[in-house]
């Protein structure tokens, strides 16, 4: 599918502060209230699905400790492609129970508290998948996602165009396509310590008619950093 190929380093916002009400949502309730009724469904199309597959296989080395990063029933998990772990975190316990590729889970809610419950450096790949458009406090979340990553690890955040719009962020519905690539790597470049921060459309050649997938990957740089 050429997910690796296409993607391609892109020029950083050099301001790092964003509007006021950026992360506002039109629904503001309990995050937990939301989603606390499993919804057993996937958010893109068949062919969507394997292209993120492609970028996984193609970017995480076999025998990787993995987070799964705000999961759910699916984590679109390459077949066949060997892991020692992936721990999902998500807000339904049902639903991750009834994901295949999951050795372990974790229910917590990052909007309420960034600060992800695993020990420094505890991954070697950290994925998002179709779910960036949610965060509330994505800087804060992406600082952490460093913290759990070994240097060199590699944090690959995909998205569509598909969200539950009331759940989204002001600043991502008001976003085009293109300028939700930028915001993601701004949310890299500002939490810090991340490098070779790239983004790219990774299924061009397949959309349409397959859902359009975008990705940002970056790695954990390999210098030391205090917590």
């Amino acid at each position: 599918m050429g997910g690796e190929s296409q993607m391609r380093t892109r020029r950083l916002p050099t301001e790092n502060n964003y509007p006021t009400g950026s992360f506002e949502r039109e629904d503001e309730s309990d995050d937990s209230w939301f989603y606390a009724s499993p919804r057993l469904v996937v958010h893109i199309d068949e062919g969507a699905i394997e292209s993120v597959s492609q970028l996984f296989k193609d970017l995480i080395p076999p025998n990787s400790t993995v987070l799964d990063l705000m999961s759910s029933w699916r984590s679109h998990w390459p077949q066949h492609h060997p892991k020692r772990r992936l721990t999902g975190l998500g807000l339904n316990a049902q639903e991750m129970e009834d994901n295949p590729d999951l050795t372990d889970y974790v229910v917590h809610n990052v909007n309420d508290d960034p600060a992800l419950p695993f020990d420094d450096e505890t991954f070697n790949a950290v994925v998002i998948t179709v779910s960036p458009q949610y965060l509330t406090r994505p800087v804060d979340t992406f600082q952490h996602v460093n913290r759990v990553l070994r240097p060199s690890g590699i944090f690959i955040v995909t998205f569509s165009n598909r969200m539950f719009p009331t759940k989204a962020v002001r600043i991502w519905r008001a976003s085009s396509d293109q300028g939700r690539m930028e915001l993601v790597s701004s949310y890299m470049d500002a939490a810090g310590n991340f490098e070779d921060i790239k983004a790219g459309f990774i299924n061009e050649e397949q959309s349409p008619p397959d859902d359009p997938i975008f990705a940002v990957v970056s790695r954990k740089s390999q210098e030391t950093t205090d917590y």
